[in-house]
């Protein structure tokens, strides 16, 4: 959207220095990894019992080089093509003097902190990489669909790094893409939603592949993160802090991994919760095998810690963490195949645990709730689901009204 500004792409012989100097820290990194002297990570740290994170890039924001940079200088911004006082077309020229039509990826790297209106997006064309070393703080009222950073049938995008307050319609919205990665994400907001992405600019073919690595969020007046029509989909920390709604909201999406959902006051006097499945998530034609895992899920205040309804399922939640929700713990309600603290579990305090379900949907079936300790709660079934099985439970304080 907006103007477009083009000029020629900065030679990549200017960065020779950095990537010199990226090169020996990678090489210093694995040197440091096979000596045991660096710290572990990924399946590796998984193995010592250390907690995962999910690719985490080892080098610092706008080390890594780049094809082309916007860079704030006093109250001057340059780009290849552009020098003035205006952030956003700063970053469109250096977006816009990469090599038109390029199959492999280009990397743009933001030096300086700015200003940009809620009504225009950064928008993100295939095989482009977007490093943001500064805040962008979003001003005036947002305009429906705009984004901080936007890609639309787009392939192969990448956001390594983005700090973000104000209020945007979207900090980040992706819709119908392939191989997005998003690495460590700040979003400071005073209202808007986080992230969002989704395949509704054409629902027959899902959004696929989509990477983020951390998240952090507050202040939305909707949700934290959210998805919608995603096939392959891996998270590793969502950390939400007073989002209206949802913290980390799954719609109609299969084969997701999710490392940690960390929720405060989420959805405070709402129906929504911590960690939110809806609109047949986890279906896979007509079935539900299991294909959302999720590592862990804490929630602390707001509306609800964990929501399973309209036909959603096929999930495996390994440790659950709930205290004192305002509205129920947990709600499972028209869900199937719902595997709840695989390994652990605490519910303390806060609003029952229920299994529900409505008539307009087929009842609830094929639940598990094990290994949990529930204290000053309820627990209710109600109506009597299908295949419902109750594990290790233990209770403190707490009534049981369940149908086995």
């Amino acid at each position: 959207m907006g103007t477009r500004k083009t000029g020629a792409a900065t030679p990549l012989r200017k960065r020779r220095p950095a990537l010199f100097t990226a090169a020996l820290l990678a090489l210093a990194t694995a040197a440091a990894t096979l000596t045991g002297t660096g710290t572990a990570t990924g399946a590796g740290a998984e193995a010592a019992g250390a907690p995962a994170t999910a690719g985490v890039s080892a080098l610092a924001c706008g080390d890594s080089g780049a094809h082309a940079e916007a860079v704030r200088n006093g109250n001057t911004w340059t780009a290849p093509g552009y020098s003035g006082t205006d952030m956003l077309s700063a970053m469109r020229a250096a977006v816009n003097s990469l090599t038109p039509g390029r199959t492999s990826k280009q990397r743009v790297v933001v030096r300086g902190s700015g200003d940009v209106p809620a009504n225009q997006s950064l928008d993100l064309p295939s095989y482009t990489i977007l490093e943001v070393c500064g805040t962008i703080n979003v001003t005036g009222s947002p305009g429906g669909d705009h984004a901080v950073v936007r890609g639309r049938n787009v392939t192969d995008i990448e956001v390594p790094y983005l700090n973000v307050t104000g209020a945007p319609y979207f900090g980040i919205f992706v819709r119908n893409g392939t191989n997005i990665t998003l690495g460590q994400i700040d979003l400071r907001l005073s209202g808007g939603l986080g992230i969002r992405i989704d395949n509704h600019s054409n629902r027959n073919v899902r959004t696929r592949n989509v990477r983020i690595d951390n998240v952090y969020v507050s202040g939305t007046n909707n949700h934290g993160v959210e998805t919608y029509g995603v096939d392959g989909l891996t998270i590793g920390t969502v950390t939400a802090r007073n989002t209206a709604y949802s913290g980390l909201l799954l719609n109609d999406t299969i084969n997701a991994t999710v490392q940690r959902v960390d929720g405060q006051g989420t959805g405070t006097g709402t129906g929504y919760a911590a960690f939110r499945m809806a609109n047949r998530n986890g279906r896979v034609g007509d079935s539900y095998p299991t294909n959302i895992r999720v590592g862990e899920v804490i929630a602390r205040g707001g509306g609800r810690g964990i929501f399973c309804v309209s036909e959603s399922g096929g999930v495996v939640i390994d440790r659950v963490n709930i205290a004192d929700t305002g509205n129920n713990a947990i709600l499972i309600e028209n869900c199937y195949n719902v595997n709840l603290a695989a390994v652990s579990g605490t519910v303390s305090g806060g609003g029952g645990i229920r299994i529900a379900a409505r008539t307009e949907f087929a009842n609830t079936r094929d639940v598990t709730l094990q290994n949990l300790t529930i204290t000053n709660n309820s627990l209710t079934e109600n109506p009597c689901g299908v295949n419902i099985q109750y594990r290790n439970l233990t209770l403190n304080n707490s009534s049981r009204s369940t149908c086995s």
